[in-house]
């Protein structure tokens, strides 16, 4: 049951990641974009994965919640860029990997934050090369240690 739900989550994932890179790149409001995606892409494939059983309101959840939210997620990647570079230099598809995350770590206390970054990692290593995933691994474990430092604090003491 628990891996179900795990492995509807991580469709969501997905789902909501090619959402957020949709809504950049055609500049979609939040509502025409879910609704198309409800509409035309949980059903269906998304680059040959089936989003048949992608969790539908957490799929919402994020991609409501990054938009909600981005004004206070966007400071969390611009800390982690080399001096000099803008947040618009970043890839598009990095940007939305690093918002969905960020928005987890923030807002979802009730999945675990290696969870969070394990999910997004792997994301990123289905669209990029170990530096870009490392990367995204960075921002995603410094803003855990921001966001979630009693929770990090726990997982230490436990495996000491």
């Amino acid at each position: 049951m628990a891996e179900n739900v795990a492995h509807r989550r991580t469709l969501a994932r997905l789902a909501a990641v090619q959402a957020l890179y949709q809504m950049e790149q055609a500049r979609t409001g939040v509502d025409t974009i879910v609704l198309e995606f409800r509409t035309h892409r949980l059903g269906g494939e998304i680059d040959g994965v089936a989003l048949h059983d992608a969790d539908d309101a957490f799929f919402e959840d994020i991609v409501r919640g990054v938009v909600r939210t981005q004004d206070r997620l966007d400071p969390f990647i611009e800390r982690r860029l080399a001096p000099g570079w803008k947040l618009t230099r970043i890839n598009s598809t990095s940007r939305a990997i690093l918002r969905a995350g960020l928005y987890e770590l923030a807002s979802r206390p009730d999945v675990p934050h290696a969870v969070i970054a394990d999910e997004y990692i792997e994301l990123a290593k289905s669209f990029f090369d170990e530096r870009e995933a490392g990367f995204i691994n960075g921002v995603l474990d410094a803003a855990a240690q921001d966001l979630r430092a009693e929770e990090k604090g726990k997982d230490a003491a436990t495996s000491a």
